[in-house]
């Protein structure tokens, strides 16, 4: 048994201010919002201007939490940042957050699992709260994916847009972390990735020309993963917590695709109201997807005590997870 149980105690979540929408991508890719709208979900997505970073829109959200939760960064023990685009190769963006909070030397670091970055980062702090490491943690997912997107390349550029959700979760006496269930398959990278900067492809000039720092994926193949690890990844999920599909009163899916999310919402036989959904606003913002999505819903009155909450994703590792969460006052 833990030591301690572990909920969330504030939400926060920000965007940029620049809105892309499916018809500004027509002026330049071959694409119609009829076409986008109907594969994706995706009307909108926001893009960060060209001085703000990953570290901007986490600090943002955090700040947006900590008034949520009506506590200073202070009383923060760790802050943990879960991103694929980071400031910088090093430090790590959490080290940045935190001291543009104005708490440097407090604990910091980043989890970079793409996509599921949430989903893994969740099950670490509730760790380490549960154990008794710390009472209060800053978990943020945060990205600025347009950033190392291929604007030409119309299979990507209508997908990804930037933000950042944070939750501050913290010590309790009710245990609101019922069930983790986590994977990865390194095996095919090439599904989806970028490709150059890290050390087996150092940037150099044919990297940059062959655009290899940039994201790319293949789609078709992508899709069906997601689908069959995210069903399975719930369905553990749920075995484990001693759970039905009946019992789920929320499922906030990664926002990757529409169809995906409608494919989880059948397969849990959940109506459309208790299926959290924000994709035709921000489009795929990786490890932010869920976090922004679960402040919207909690800022928005929805989520009651005692309420169900599976949290699932699927993304680049290729990786994926689920989290079951009973929601706490």
């Amino acid at each position: 048994m833990p030591s301690t149980g572990v909920k969330i105690a504030g939400v926060g979540h920000y965007a940029p201010s620049r809105i892309v929408t499916n018809r500004d991508l027509e002026e330049w890719l071959e694409t119609t919002d009829d076409w986008i709208t109907t594969r994706t979900g995706m009307k909108r997505r926001h893009w960060a201007s060209e001085d703000e970073a990953t570290s901007d829109l986490a600090a943002a959200a955090a700040s947006a939490a900590l008034a949520h939760a009506g506590i200073d960064a202070r009383q923060i023990d760790c802050f943990i940042v879960a991103t694929v685009t980071p400031d910088y190769y090093f430090p790590a963006t959490a080290c940045l957050v935190a001291s543009k909070l104005g708490v440097s030397e407090k604990p910091a670091f980043d989890v970079a699992i793409a996509c599921s970055g949430f989903i893994y980062g969740l099950t670490i702090a509730s760790g380490l709260i549960r154990s008794g490491i710390y009472k209060r943690i800053m978990l943020i997912g945060a990205e600025t994916l347009s950033k190392i997107l291929d604007k030409e390349d119309r299979a990507t550029a209508i997908l990804f847009g930037d933000g950042a959700g944070a939750v501050i979760l913290e010590a309790s006496e009710r245990d609101s972390f019922l069930a983790s269930d986590l994977g990865a398959d390194g095996s095919r990278p090439e599904l989806l990735y970028a490709q150059g900067s890290g050390a087996r492809r150092p940037l150099d000039h044919a990297a940059l020309d062959a655009k290899v720092h940039l994201i790319h994926m293949q789609g078709r193949e992508t899709f069906k993963l997601a689908v069959e690890r995210m069903v399975d990844a719930t369905d553990s999920v749920l075995q484990k917590a001693n759970l039905e599909k009946a019992d789920v009163t929320f499922l906030v899916p990664h926002q990757a695709n529409r169809r995906i999310i409608d494919a989880m919402a059948r397969y849990l036989d959940l109506p459309d109201d208790k299926v959290v959904v924000n994709i035709a606003e921000y489009g795929n913002t990786s490890a932010a997807s869920i976090p922004m999505a679960l402040s919207e819903t909690v800022r928005a009155g929805l989520v009651r005590p005692g309420d169900l909450i599976v949290f699932v994703a699927f993304g680049g590792g290729l990786s994926w997870g689920a989290v079951a969460w009973r929601w706490a006052a």
